[in-house]
């Protein structure tokens, strides 16, 4: 099988490896190279880091709507695609332009939490189970029809980037073992009425709110980890949630209230019940677990955060 691959971050380097083992890959396609660290030094996506690697060529577009992207896709003669965590949406000639067409390995059971953020939203609401879909891809968001789904359980502690890692090599298993059978396979059609979408995340939606349920803050905490990292305030301070874990008991005080339980743990009162705070991390300061945090006195017995 001859293919053309697109994806950009870690889990798509993943990905990428099992691919590389196991397919001919005519190229790799990543967004360009971004600006990173203090120095803002252009820093390659890691998809390419491994195909430069590997000695597989590399195509990092500025624009895919166009006519001529689609012709050097054309030109691959690919007779499939694989897609995953590209970061752009793809137009229908791009779509059309392998043999096969463009199959994707979106990471969710779909038709739940289609879009750019499955795998935080799906943490950020509970889920307690979610898998990596192989599906063919359509003009629609995360739309088409599925081959074949791997699922894996979420840990009641996992955070956002340690479930990331996870699903990657969920991906490798789906690529080895699901991938070569697609000739053969018939693509299940999605029920669009039972889906629910994952949008892209934005730095504000790490705001933690004090008013919900204890499970429901652990869940966002865990679901914005490591980014856009779950936030709260401190004396007007950007105060940043690394992680947490549930208590199982009441606490005294609005939601928001800390209340210092011995000298190295801290609860934090919600609407119902009360989280208790491993590790934050206050601006201009660096990480710190509850004990530090107690006895450098950057929370006391009922500070008040939010």
């Amino acid at each position: 099988m001859r293919t053309l691959f697109f994806g950009t971050p870690a889990i798509a380097a993943e990905a990428l490896v099992a691919l590389h083992a196991t397919t001919e890959v005519a190229a790799v396609v990543c967004q360009p190279d971004r600006p990173a660290g203090r120095g803002l030094a252009l820093k390659p996506p890691e998809t390419k880091v491994f195909a430069l690697e590997h000695g597989i060529p590399v195509h990092q577009p500025k624009k895919v709507r166009t006519a001529a992207f689609a012709q050097w896709v054309r030109e691959q003669e690919a007779d499939y695609a694989v897609v995953i965590a590209y970061g752009r949406i793809l137009p229908k000639a791009v779509l059309d332009a392998p043999a096969g067409g463009c199959l994707n390995l979106h990471a969710s059971i779909l038709p739940k939490y289609r879009g750019a953020a499955p795998i935080n939203w799906a943490i950020v609401h509970g889920e307690t189970e979610t898998g990596i879909c192989l599906m063919q891809m359509d003009e629609g968001m995360d739309t088409g029809p599925v081959f074949a789904t791997r699922t894996i359980p979420i840990g009641s502690e996992e955070t956002a980037g340690e479930l990331y890692g996870r699903l990657g090599k969920l991906a490798q298993e789906i690529i080895r073992q699901d991938l070569p059978r697609v000739p053969t396979l018939t693509a299940a059609p999605q029920d669009h009425g039972a889906a629910t979408m994952a949008p892209m995340l934005k730095r504000e939606d790490g705001l933690v709110d004090w008013s919900q349920p204890a499970a429901r803050v652990h869940d966002h905490v865990r679901g914005m980890t490591p980014w856009p990292g779950a936030h709260t305030t401190l004396d007007g301070k950007r105060f940043k949630l690394l992680r947490t874990k549930p208590f199982d008991g009441e606490v005294e005080g609005p939601p928001g209230t800390v209340r210092a339980l011995g000298r190295k743990r801290l609860l934090v009162a919600c609407r119902e019940g009360a989280v208790e705070l491993i590790e934050a991390q206050l601006a201009g300061k660096k990480a710190q677990p509850a004990p530090q945090l107690l006895g450098g006195r950057t929370v006391t017995d009922g500070t008040k955060l939010g």
